[in-house]
């Protein structure tokens, strides 16, 4: 049987000792932490391994010997190192040494309480501590399509990694601590810490404290009844500004919880969430002061009203055109005059409002460009619900030629089943046959044929307003995209496998350090990370876009049948 022995590199020029880890029954596999060096105590040694026993809930003994052939090799020295294992009493007992100047290392066992010794082949596998235990391992993702085996290995190399991670505690102690026993580790040089980071988790209690106190204020504010009531409700509801305000709130009060992250999943979530807002607040504060600049302010609202009514003078002559003969159709010319005079009729009150708000379009810029610093994507919202506010008018022409398109395709196919002899049941919500008389029959001839006739002037309105609707939903959900990218995007996973891979591990890959019969095969880990696709994926933040998904062939059903799209709607809320 191949007895694997996972051996830390930063052990490789540690003085003679003891080796300490972990041995895995089920893997036949040990896990060396690290070296315990001379001079030292069994029984403190014991009581030590029991302590980090006790604390880790990892079953660390003593696994072996280690031997440097650098040092002056004395005959006494092996031999102690020999009777380690009776002191210590591990099966089996694992002996490993340096050979001189050579690059070779001999790796044995011994078996002394074992009727049937048998020599079993040895992989000595080199791992870097450090990267192992700062690393996490994530099982694979496609886990309803892969392999028992590929499973079983995920399984085996998360019993090495959570070892390592587990033992945390072992790893705090280094030369210069005045203790019985000195080990060699991947800190034993000294604990890695920074005195920024300190003092900034020191500083971080207090401000996490205000800040959760502020936000449920803020929250308690939120959730009054005043709110509740129906002009604010539907505001709230339906304005974008609003939804990222409360999202960028849920964020605020995840980060400035007391409750520590348990997991390593919950602890990426939080630093995601703190490093997206920290991104977002400083591309609106970019935003706000290139806005301020050389008073970019008034000449945005110096174009604002020109635009607007050159966009109504656009719309002016589109519906004249649609008055005339548009594209050489003939037209129902007395409802081709309603409807483009009661178009005409709105497109006067439009403009008139403009008109009537230019002269405090200047200031109310000016307070919603302040609105830059709570964030860009505050800053995004405010502007599609600016363009929403802009457009109302197309979207009540898109309201008023669907509502009538829609009212005649239902009047024309419930007609229709009035010929075939059906009609349609509510009840039961299926056709059943019905028998009309004749005076039925002949006045749904009648309005049968009217609809029909007028159907095509109404058709062409309502499909030129529905193109200039989609062209205004297209719009706002490019915007509303940028949104929902700036808030999912795990900008920390991304930057953490960009500056540190070894962090994201989605598995390990070994590379042939030596190989020479009589000799232990000498393998080298290393972490193998996640791809960038992987991390998105695995580290993506919700969002609170909530769109209904719908089809293609559904949104095709519905602008045929003239029903009306609501880009905001919501799931699970009744559309009309």
């Amino acid at each position: 049987m191949v007895l694997k022995v996972f051996f830390p590199s930063c052990c490789s020029s540690a003085e003679s000792g003891i080796l300490i880890g972990r041995w895995i029954l089920e893997q036949n596999s040990a896990v060396i932490l690290a070296v315990v060096h001379f001079p030292f105590i069994p029984v403190q040694v014991k009581q030590y391994l029991s302590e980090v026993q006790r604390v880790t809930k990892v079953s660390v003994s003593v696994l072996g010997s280690w031997s440097n052939s650098k040092q002056e090799k004395e005959e006494s020295l092996s031999e102690f190192l020999e009777d380690l294992g009776t002191i210590f009493a591990h099966e089996p007992w694992i002996q490993i040494s340096k050979e001189g100047d050579s690059k070779f290392w001999s790796c044995s066992t011994l078996q002394k309480h074992s009727n049937n010794p048998k020599e079993e082949e040895i992989i000595l596998v080199y791992y870097d501590q450090r990267k192992v235990m700062l690393s996490h391992l994530h099982p694979p993702l496609d886990t309803a399509t892969s392999t028992d085996r590929r499973a079983d290995d995920a399984s085996k190399l998360s019993a090495i990694f959570d070892t390592v991670a587990k033992s945390k505690i072992l790893f705090m102690t280094d030369r210069y601590d005045d203790g019985p026993i000195k080990l060699t580790h991947w800190q034993s040089d000294g604990v890695e810490a920074s005195i920024i980071v300190e003092l900034m988790k020191q500083a971080s209690v207090p401000a996490c404290t205000l800040l959760t106190f502020l936000l449920s204020l803020i929250s308690g504010i939120c959730r009054s009844r005043v709110l509740k009531f129906w002009p604010l409700s539907f505001l709230w509801s339906k304005l974008s500004t609003c939804e990222q305000l409360g999202h960028r709130l849920q964020h605020l009060q995840v980060i400035s919880s007391n409750k520590k992250a348990q997991t390593q999943t919950q602890l990426m979530r939080k630093a995601n969430i703190f490093v997206s807002l920290l991104i977002d607040a400083a591309l609106g504060i970019l935003l706000m002061s290139w806005l301020y600049r050389k008073n970019r302010i008034g000449h945005l609202a110096d174009t604002l009203i020109p635009v607007a009514d050159h966009v109504a003078e656009e719309l002016q002559d589109l519906l004249q055109w649609l008055m005339g003969a548009p594209a050489g159709l003939k037209m129902n010319r007395a409802l081709d005059q309603v409807l483009g005079r009661f178009f005409l009729y709105h497109i006067h009150l439009w403009i008139s409002y403009i008109h009537l708000m230019s002269p405090f379009i200047e200031m109310i810029l000016w307070y919603v460009g302040l609105s830059a610093c709570l964030g860009l994507t505050v800053a995004l919202c405010i502007l599609s619900d600016i363009i929403a506010l802009l457009t109302f008018h197309i979207y009540c022409f898109y309201v008023y030629g669907a509502r009538l398109y829609c009212l005649k395709i239902y009047g024309l196919s419930s007609l229709w089943r009035l010929f075939r002899g059906k009609k349609w049941n509510v009840l039961r919500q299926r056709v059943d046959s019905c028998s009309y008389d004749l005076d039925q029959l002949f006045i749904g001839t009648l309005l049968f044929t009217i609809l029909l006739f007028l159907l095509p002037t109404t058709a062409l309105y309502y499909l030129v307003f529905t193109l200039l609707r989609l062209l205004v939903v297209i719009v706002q959900g490019l915007i509303h995209l940028l949104v929902d990218l700036i808030d999912s995007l795990p900008l920390y996973s991304i930057i953490l496998r960009l500056c540190r891979s070894y962090r994201l591990a989605a598995g390990v890959k070994f590379r042939v350090l030596e190989q020479q019969d009589g000799k232990p095969l000498r393998l080298l880990m290393r972490i193998n990370p996640l791809s960038y696709g992987s991390v998105v994926q695995t580290y993506r933040l919700p969002t609170y876009s909530c769109y209904p998904k719908d089809s293609w062939t559904s949104l095709c059903k519905k602008l045929f049948l003239g029903e009306l799209i609501y880009p905001w709607k919501h799931k699970g809320e009744k559309q009309d």
